[in-house]
């Protein structure tokens, strides 16, 4: 029980940092692409939606929150609770999809991820800074969503065979099942 439960926390850690370095690296590319500020590609929420499908709903919330308060740490209140809308308002849509009893296809389950992430950011913006900035951005963010959702979905698709081989066999969260990579 006590050498599972230091896995779980080992795999936690090892997520988090990919998920950081993942972070760092779209911070530094995103602007090499021409990307407008707050825009990024959403290469870490790979690690958050690997943590859904495979593995359980606490450790992908678990994420989310880690992720916020290391925005809050490094880079402040107002980015640690913009991550923190974005990512719970991400997650609660990823959990509304497990629990459909009908099959979404990986593509729907990861767009619909990152346009709920710049919507719940969009909404934490209205209001700690302005309705009026965060309104007049919602077109921009919205159309980026579903060009970084389509982006996260190609990595997750690429990446999740190999991943969830390495894991072993029968992984995957049972809700999981009906989501189709």
């Amino acid at each position: 029980m006590r050498s599972q439960k230091a896995k779980e926390v080992a795999l936690l850690g090892v997520l988090f940092a990919l998920a950081i370095a993942l972070s760092f690296l779209e911070s530094a590319v995103s602007p090499a692409l021409g990307l407008l500020p707050a825009m990024k590609l959403g290469l870490s929420n790979v690690v958050v939606m690997y943590a859904v499908l495979c593995l359980s709903r606490r450790h992908a919330l678990a994420l989310v929150l880690l992720k916020a308060l290391f925005a809050f740490a490094v880079r402040g209140a107002t980015a640690g609770l913009l991550s923190l809308a974005g990512g719970a308002l991400s997650f609660a849509v990823f959990c509304v999809f497990l629990a459909l009893p009908l099959p979404v296809t990986g593509f729907i389950f990861s767009v619909c991820g990152a346009l709920a992430h710049n919507a719940g950011q969009l909404l934490a913006a209205a209001c700690i800074l302005s309705d009026r900035l965060a309104l007049g951005y919602a077109p921009v963010l919205m159309a980026a969503g579903v060009a970084v959702g389509s982006v996260t979905y190609a990595i997750t698709k690429a990446l999740l065979p190999a991943l969830r081989a390495a894991q072993g066999s029968g992984t995957g969260t049972k809700a999981a099942k009906h989501i189709l990579f």
